[in-house]
């Protein structure tokens, strides 16, 4: 993925990303079922352009069962970055966004090459997921 912009709204860093690939719900899908397994406390919610919902999901299994939608979003305590994270997947585009809390000196400050180091090993992961 290649991070298109990173800025800090209060205690949250919110970045945009883009994916090699547009990509549809079974990638989205796939991707999310990856980070499920490395999310504690792991929520998802899923919905279109104006509504959401959250989806009744006890595992990874489960997330390769929702219903399509416009959206996938799955957020939580993540075991690798050791901060909250919350990462939103949208069906058939290549954007994804990423939202992550100030919650380490790792993750202070808006800084675009500091934040990409951080973040991009780990996002590359999940795309990768898709194609698995």
């Amino acid at each position: 993925m290649k991070l298109e912009g990173v800025k800090k709204e209060g205690d949250w860093l919110r970045s945009e990303w883009r994916l090699t690939y547009r990509v549809g719900w079974e990638h989205i899908c796939k991707a999310a079922a990856l980070l499920y397994q490395y999310t504690e406390d792991a929520e998802v919610l899923t919905g279109g352009a104006s509504d959401g919902s959250t989806a009744a999901v006890k595992d990874e299994n489960d997330i390769m069962s929702l219903e399509e939608a416009g959206y996938l979003t799955i957020r939580g305590l993540s075991k690798i970055l050791m901060v909250p994270v919350m990462i939103t997947f949208f069906n058939q585009l290549d954007l994804v966004r990423v939202t992550v809390a100030c919650a380490s000196d790792e993750f202070k400050e808006a800084d675009y090459k500091a934040f990409n180091l951080s973040m991009c090993q780990f996002l590359d992961s999940a795309e990768l997921a898709m194609y698995s």
